[in-house]
């Protein structure tokens, strides 16, 4: 792998600092990876909505390009292709609302949605007006097909103009995401890669294609897409992906639209050229008026070769929110007008802590406890290739990235945590460490999996194995409720519950603590071998369909790992 960066684990804030030490107009957040607007809050003071977007890196210039008057207030970088976490996005809330409120605007992929929601929630219970729009123009997969919903593409950076110039004008919060929901209901994207990319974290390309192959449909995480192909003309490809666009939105002969030609990372200029002309031609031809047209890089996959292509479409009034000015560095320059030959148509609060210990006392280094908590942390470290791998391939590769960040996190604070006499409290201290340290699904997934625990044994007062198991089972509808996931759907759910019921009934039958523990650990190891025959309904392997059998799912072997991890470690 070769990337022009200093260290790995320095990617996101070191590109940042370069974007903002380019443009003046722009400021980051202290000790967080947000770009704000430097005049953030004086715009704020006026009565102008504050917008905020984000979402993994490595979209750039998405998302803290499209930061500046007249676009957003505020981006949230989480780590590459990872959603920010739920307190990154809660401080960029913060430091931007004013009286007017805020709009978030979400792509479509789990962890942006669970991880912004989950912010927007805890900001208007602190008295801040917040709405969300969620961005889903994925045309390559349909309206109710069986995944977790069309992802957010680079027509999210239209809805980025359309709602900043309706804030920048004045409009009130409910407005501008009523401008922002029309939008983003008006639009439709799909891609095509020549390439694959590479996660600087992971190292290896997420999937591999031969010299005569490309990617249809695919999303912008560095996974496959929905087919794979033969090389095309420029022309072809256009055709192919126009014709799906232009078919879901219905579009007819006389229509007026905006066309967007985004550059997925590593596509030569020259090539985007042919393919905006291929386009415009496709367009002409159809008899659908192209009113502005952009080709650039707007929305990347790192380095991936390839393109996606965008209709939006437009009236008068929407064509005056896309022409309206802003001092946001990444929008092009040019109107968006084209050549009249072309066409051959007729004419802040401070942030959450950790619990602080009641009585003062801290876990003591022998603790049970702690050493069942520390032997999940070291196994989850092990295992960080071996999920790397398993999510490479039939995901975006961030899974094992992902458990030993939240691993190290935990390593790092649990010498400030509460007396193991205080479970819930330590229970609640290792959720706001997960929190805190975790994006992407992963992160509230698990931190309300350590919530609802913790939740369990305050209200039984009591930690014996019975109450531990009720807490389990709590634990797991929490995941459930707040990912919408059920067994079968191809999840780590698909080893939890198995592994609760199993612990539960152990217990009823009157069996040991170590026996029930055993049956926990194989009914999870066994739920997650399963996986590998069902078909992905919910998470990013939804999105390759059947593509994925064979595989097992990553998540739920990870809750295999950490579970025999607490059996083996009580019994030491």
């Amino acid at each position: 792998m070769k990337k022009l960066i200093n260290e790995v684990a320095h990617v996101v804030p070191d590109m940042l600092a370069g974007l903002a030490a380019l443009h003046p107009q722009l400021a980051l957040l202290q000790g967080q990876n947000i770009v704000l607007r430097a005049d953030a809050r004086e715009a704020a003071s006026r009565g102008e909505v504050a917008l905020i977007s984000g979402g993994g890196a490595g979209h750039e210039p998405a998302h803290g390009g499209y930061v500046g008057a007249g676009m957003l207030s505020a981006a949230v970088a989480g780590e590459v292709f990872t959603s920010p976490s739920t307190d990154a996005v809660l401080e960029a809330i913060r430091a931007v609302a004013g009286r007017a409120g805020v709009l978030l605007i979400v792509k479509n992929y789990t962890g942006d949605r669970l991880n912004f929601g989950l912010a927007a929630e805890i900001a208007r219970a602190e008295g801040i007006a917040v709405e969300m729009v969620v961005v889903a123009d994925d045309v390559a997969l349909s309206a109710n097909g069986d995944h977790a919903g069309r992802r957010g593409l680079a027509g999210t950076v239209l809805v980025h103009k359309i709602a900043g110039a309706a804030a920048s004008g004045g409009a009130p919060l409910a407005e501008v995401a009523q401008a922002a929901r029309d939008a983003a209901a008006a639009l439709g994207t799909m891609g095509v890669a020549l390439t694959p990319c590479t996660v600087p974290a992971a190292g290896k390309p997420g999937f591999t294609l031969g010299e005569a192959e490309i990617e249809w449909g695919l999303g912008i995480h560095g996974e496959a897409g929905v087919e794979r192909g033969t090389l095309v003309p420029a022309a072809d490809v256009a055709a192919r992906l126009l014709k799906q666009i232009a078919g879901d939105l219905a579009l007819q002969a006389g229509e007026r639209v905006a066309l967007l030609v985004n550059n997925l990372g590593g596509t030569p200029a020259s090539e985007l050229d042919i393919v905006a002309g291929s386009a415009l031609a496709q367009l002409a031809q159809q008899n659908i008026k192209v009113e502005r047209a952009w080709a650039g890089t707007f929305l990347s996959a790192l380095e991936m070769a390839g393109i996606s292509l965008t209709l939006l479409r437009v009236d008068e009034r929407r064509l005056a929110l896309l022409d309206a000015a802003t001092q946001a560095p990444a929008w092009p320059a040019g109107d968006g007008r084209i050549a009249a030959g072309t066409q051959s148509v007729h004419a802040a609060a401070a942030a959450p802590v950790t619990p602080t210990p009641q009585d003062g006392a801290r876990m003591s280094a022998d603790a049970p406890l702690r050493r069942v908590i520390e032997a999940v942390c070291a196994r989850l470290q092990q295992a960080e290739a071996l999920l790397t791998d398993m999510d490479q391939k039939v995901g975006d590769g961030d899974l094992g990235i992902s458990m030993a960040r939240a691993a190290q996190g935990i390593r790092e604070d649990m010498a400030g945590w509460p007396s193991e006499q205080q479970p819930a409290a330590v229970l609640r201290a290792m959720s706001a460490t997960v929190r805190r340290v975790v994006g992407g699904t992963s992160g509230p997934l698990y931190a309300i999996l350590l919530m609802r625990a913790a939740a369990s044994l305050e209200e039984q007062r009591r930690a014996n194995a019975p109450a531990w198991a009720a807490a389990f089972s709590e634990a797991v509808k929490g995941v459930m409720e707040l990912g919408g996931a059920k067994t079968g759907d191809r999840t780590m759910v698909d080893a939890l519950l198995p592994a609760a019921q199993a612990l539960q009934a152990s217990l009823d039958a009157g069996e040991t603590a170590a026996v029930a523990l055993d049956a926990a650990v194989s009914a999870a190891e066994q739920g997650a071998a399963a996986t590998a025959a069902m078909t992905p309904r919910r998470g990013r392997s939804s999105y390759i369909g059947q593509r994925a059998l064979g595989h097992p799912d990553p998540g739920a072997h990870a809750v295999g790992l950490w579970l025999a991890s607490v059996c083996d470690a009580l019994k030491a």
